[in-house]
């Protein structure tokens, strides 16, 4: 007897579970790299995204969308940075309240030790299970799921 098909709403729950675990797995291999023994990928990840800021400043707010811890660990996390000298912080010019956030010169040179060793390792974890072809899918599809999603901001909640 053939196997029922899957429904819609099955393939969904499937295909999500399937990107969450198989995330889970690349993170847990990749917080065991040795090329994060100096700065916990977490506190990278915040290097990470300083550096791709065009003005080189961005509010701590918009980096923490970028992000997936709170703003209060993102403030905790950015003082313990700024207190190893890989960051700056200062006062938002329009905003009393606001906080802008810069990488230290000190702060992207880890920035671009950490990132290069950390994509030769994402490379020897991920390159023998995806071929060339695969790997250009996994990126098309990722992709597309992150732009749908920050096109339509917070439009869609579930019910």
């Amino acid at each position: 007897m053939p196997e029922p098909a899957l429904t819609p709403l099955r393939l969904t729950a499937d295909a999500w579970e399937s990107l969450f675990r198989a995330q889970v797995a690349v993170m847990r291999r990749l917080r065991r790299d040795p090329s994060f023994a100096s700065l916990a990928i977490g506190e990278y990840d915040v290097l990470f995204n300083l550096s791709r800021c065009s003005t080189g400043w961005t509010r701590l707010n918009e980096l923490n969308t970028h992000l997936l811890i709170s703003q209060p660990s993102l403030s905790r996390m950015a003082e313990r940075l700024e207190h190893k000298g890989l960051i700056q912080r200062r006062q938002a010019p329009d905003d009393q309240r606001g906080v802008l956030l810069a990488l230290t010169d000190e702060g992207r040179r880890i920035q671009r030790e950490i990132g290069a060793a950390h994509v030769r390792s994402i490379h020897a974890l991920l390159g023998p299970l995806l071929d060339e072809t695969e790997m250009e899918q996994l990126l098309g599809l990722t992709t597309k799921i992150r732009a749908g999603l920050e096109h339509d901001g917070d439009t869609h909640r579930p019910a």
